[in-house]
């Protein structure tokens, strides 16, 4: 039987030119590797306008599928890289993943040698 490992999604989204180091402390922390697109928004301190027109900054945003046991540890090192915990800086959150597929190398090294494929 194949075992099952539990997966969540960490999303951070931070200010354009953040995303390498948020990509690189997660790595430091378990992760494998993460995702990272290109978007704009303001958040509650970016309201800003030139000549009456408003702006909406360049934003990056990282994707992380990270297994359960490894969430905590990687959240922590993208809250630290990011300095997530001052204004204006960012923001990451989890989401549980109810099924994953395409990490048939994290399975692999579940399974005790001598069994599976």
């Amino acid at each position: 039987m194949t075992p099952v490992l539990k997966h969540d999604l960490i999303v951070t989204i931070v200010r354009k030119g953040y995303a390498e180091q948020i990509v690189r402390a997660s790595k430091e922390a378990g992760a494998e590797g993460a995702t990272i697109f290109f978007g704009r928004g303001t958040g509650i301190h970016e309201q800003k306008k030139l000549l009456g027109i408003p702006i909406e900054p360049e934003k990056e945003i990282v994707f992380t599928v990270i297994t359960t046991d490894k969430t905590e540890k990687v959240l922590q090192a993208i809250t630290k890289a990011g300095e997530l915990e001052k204004p204006a800086t960012g923001i990451s959150f989890v989401i549980e993943l109810k099924q994953v597929v395409g990490v048939v190398h994290l399975l692999k090294s579940q399974v005790p040698e001598g069994r599976g494929t």
